[in-house]
C-alpha cells in the first residue's frame, strides 16, 4: 500500500533542509507501529500518549476508549494492560496521537526512544520512519527555539 504516509518528505537538489512533517504524517505511521507492534509495546505506547492528557479530553476521543483505561487506572500510576487494548485500532491510536501532539508534541517525540529501545520494533520499517521524523522534528523545534530572544521578564522567579 503506497501512501504519503510512507513518504515523509522529498529532498530536492534545490532546499537545503527536508520539507515539515505534516500534522497527519506521525499520527498514520504511529497507528501502522501500533497494529504490528506486540502487546507489551502496545501498552507502552499507549501509556506514553496518555500521561500528558486529562480524563475530560480523552472522552471525545475515539468513543471514549481512552478515557475507560484512564478511569480504570484512577488514583494509581498508570499501567495499560492487554485487557485494555483489545478495542483499541490503529485508527483510536491515529486520533489518539492527533490530539497528544495539541497537547503535549514532546510526549509525541519522545515516542522514537521508546521505539528505538524496543527489539521487537527496531527493524519495523514504518517504526524506523517514525522514529526519523520524530527526531527531524525535534530537533527542528529545537532550532527555532534556540534562534528565539530570550524575554528577560519573563525570567521573573516570582
Amino acid at each position: 500500500m503506497a501512501s504519503n504516509a510512507l513518504q515523509p518528505f522529498s529532498s530536492s537538489p534545490s532546499s537545503a533542509s527536508p520539507e515539515p512533517v505534516s500534522e497527519t504524517e506521525i499520527p498514520a505511521l504511529v497507528a501502522q507501529v501500533y497494529e504490528s507492534a506486540p502487546v507489551a509495546d502496545r501498552c507502552h505506547l499507549v501509556e506514553t500518549l496518555l500521561r500528558p492528557l486529562g480524563v475530560l479530553s480523552l472522552v471525545a476521543i475515539a468513543n471514549g476508549i481512552f478515557a475507560k483505561i484512564r478511569f480504570q487506572n484512577a488514583g494509581h500510576d498508570l499501567n495499560v494492560r492487554m485487557e485494555d487494548l483489545q478495542n483499541v485500532r490503529g485508527a483510536d491510536m491515529a486520533a489518539l496521537v492527533h490530539h497528544a501532539q495539541q497537547v503535549s508534541v514532546e510526549t509525541v517525540d519522545s515516542l522514537a526512544q521508546l521505539l528505538g529501545g524496543s527489539g521487537a520494533l527496531a527493524g519495523s520499517a514504518a517504526a524506523a520512519l517514525l522514529i526519523g521524523l520524530l527526531v527531524r522534528r525535534a530537533r527542528a523545534r529545537n532550532a527555532v527555539q534556540a534562534r528565539q530572544p530570550v524575554d528577560d521578564a519573563s525570567l521573573d522567579p516570582l
